[in-house]
């Protein structure tokens, strides 16, 4: 990397998945789910949720080649009454372990209308929204839930026991694209504290506390302690079931038996999750339901107040999404440097001074 080099390359995202999926493959990831894991890492960057995005491929690979995530799982079913089943993932990559679930729910979806799928055995499945989406644009509604690392205090607690229990609702929205709630249970995702270590970059107030309980805005700190509740006993109650729909329900590692993905790299993680998905069908028509969430959308968006707008859960990150397929995805320089250094072959700086052109796509897993 040039002493000079730019605050960030503008990389078209189908160079970005080319990429990434090659280092995978060449790590004993099957290329199906490799580019699968790809999709889902550089979608992420694409909606400017960078913390979920391609700077997660290091500490992947890392995991993998010390044992401690199988490249090749054996997903299956272990169990299954009517529309409730349990997966055990095989310690396999988190977003191969969570498609297969999706799949698989939506195998018995047209028989059962309504499947809940518990996951465990399985590990960090990025940006849930990578799956609430895709599965709202085959026209059901979407809950995931999935624990992980102890990062998070217990409300009124002394020490990190919970971890920032991610969820996802998401659901199909007629012309428009699928309305989708993806958020942590803590202030902020530990992997946007995460990026900000890894740039040597100050954290707002507000988003941690340091190991002695005091607020920090240094992300080193923030990383040794905890980060916070959103809406204090609020977001903890909401960790706190998630927790058990998660990980007790699924019989997943729960609290802290969770190995965290950076900093134990001694045994396995052994998350879980919880999804549930509704076909819209078993309501009514898909068509009847998309023109009532539009007219929802529609009315409230005439609420705006002046100088301001009514956003949609995941409107952001659509416009973020447009603007990347249009000019490229940007890739800070410490970001690339890690990708070249864990590939072993140069990070695609000569693509990245063009202008991607590409319309984006959504590439659900066959």
């Amino acid at each position: 990397m040039s002493v000079n080099a730019p605050e960030s390359y503008p990389v078209p995202a189908a160079v970005l998945r080319e990429y990434c999926a090659s280092i995978f493959v060449d790590a004993g990831v099957p290329a199906a789910d490799a580019e699968l894991v790809a999709d889902s890492l550089v979608e992420a960057n694409l909606r400017g949720i960078d913390s979920h995005g391609i700077s997660r491929v290091p500490i992947y690979i890392e995991r993998i080649r010390r044992g401690l995530t199988n490249p090749d799982p054996d997903v299956r079913v272990v169990s299954e009454r009517g529309g409730a089943l349990l997966i055990d993932g095989d310690n396999g990559m988190g977003q191969v372990v969570t498609q297969r679930a999706v799949d698989v729910a939506f195998d018995r979806l047209s028989e059962q209308r309504v499947v809940s799928v518990g996951i465990r055995n399985s590990n960090h499945y990025g940006a849930g929204a990578y799956f609430g989406r895709r599965a709202a644009e085959r026209g059901a509604a979407v809950f995931l839930y999935g624990n992980a690392p102890s990062t998070m205090v217990a409300w009124g607690g002394r020490e990190r026991f919970l971890g920032t229990n991610p969820y996802t609702f998401a659901v199909p929205a007629g012309d428009r694209a699928p309305v989708v709630l993806d958020m942590a249970t803590s202030v902020v995702a530990r992997g946007k504290i995460i990026l900000s270590s890894q740039l040597g970059q100050d954290i707002p107030e507000g988003w941690a506390v340091d190991v002695a309980g005091q607020p920090t805005t240094d992300a080193a700190a923030a990383l040794e302690g905890s980060v916070l509740p959103f809406g204090g006993p609020k977001g903890y109650g909401i960790a706190l079931m998630i927790e058990i729909m998660a990980a007790v329900l699924s019989g997943a590692n729960c609290g802290p038996e969770v190995g965290d993905l950076y900093d134990e790299l001694e045994r396995p993680q052994g998350v879980g999750a919880f999804l549930n998905l509704t076909d819209i069908t078993a309501f009514q028509p898909l068509s009847g339901f998309g023109d009532r969430i539009t007219g929802l959308i529609d009315a409230m968006k005439l609420t705006a107040a002046e100088g301001s707008e009514v956003l949609i859960p995941g409107e952001l990150e659509q416009r973020a999404a447009d603007a990347r397929s249009r000019d490229g995805v940007p890739v800070p320089p410490a970001v690339a440097a890690a990708l070249e250094k864990v590939a072993a072959k140069p990070f695609p700086t000569d693509n990245a001074s063009q202008t991607a052109k590409e319309t984006h796509e959504h590439r659900p897993r066959p």
